[in-house]
């Protein structure tokens, strides 16, 4: 007589099946070219610590395309990486030291790219170890992190190479400034409005008279020079 459980427990099933795919290598993708190419480059999730349901839903949607694909007989493969671009990374990290009263200024460069390094591998494996809870069928080698030398290398030489070839340009933009990092983040929610209005200029004297603060006004912005 079979003792079957009164409810179905998924960590053993799962996690047998998938040992035996990647032990296998059956996410594993070579070139072939008697097959039709597919490719998903995953959007990396930022390593500030854990995935979220954002995570959850592209994935799985992710992994249906691509086992459907693969299923269909194409060169499936599907790249994983971690980090799009380090940037709350590096501000988490920068508040890890903040809670510890170093900052970044304080211990220089070299050292704080050793923090970041540390803060990779504690999150970043916490983050793959989730993608892999999800069953998500990732070519697993392919796997890259934002800072890799390799990595790093080649966006460096693609963007010189774009630039050279007139593809991107440098150019004056509306940016978002952070005034905690000292950086220009990015253009996201900046919209343009062209107005005809009058600028005020306020002057403020400093109070030992070594200089003075120009304010800005009109009737919907404050700026400061």
């Amino acid at each position: 007589m079979i003792e079957i459980d009164k409810a179905y427990s998924p960590s053993p099933v799962e996690a047998k099946w998938y040992k035996y795919w990647q032990d296998n290598k059956l996410f594993k993708s070579e070139v072939d070219n008697t097959k039709k190419p597919y490719t998903i480059v995953i959007p990396p999730p930022n390593i500030t610590g854990m995935l979220h349901l954002g995570h959850v839903l592209n994935n799985t949607i992710q992994d249906i395309l691509i086992r459907y694909k693969r299923m269909q007989g194409y060169n499936a493969c599907w790249v994983p990486g971690t980090d799009h671009a380090s940037i709350a990374t590096e501000a988490k990290v920068v508040n890890h030291l903040a809670s510890q009263g170093i900052t970044k200024k304080d211990i220089g460069r070299e050292e704080f790219l050793k923090h970041c390094w540390e803060w990779k591998d504690k999150y970043g494996g916490i983050i793959i170890s989730q993608l892999e809870k999800l069953g998500i069928s990732c070519d697993w080698d392919r796997l890259r992190f934002t800072m890799d030398d390799d990595y790093y290398t080649k966006v460096i030489e693609s963007f010189v190479k774009l630039y050279k070839d007139g593809l991107i340009y440098r150019g004056y933009r509306m940016v978002n400034w952070d005034p905690v990092t000292q950086s220009a983040i990015s253009d996201e929610e900046v919209y343009y409005q062209t107005m005809n209005i009058k600028l005020y200029h306020i002057r403020y004297p400093m109070v030992d008279g070594s200089g003075e603060i120009v304010v800005g006004h009109n009737q919907t912005r404050n700026y400061v020079w």
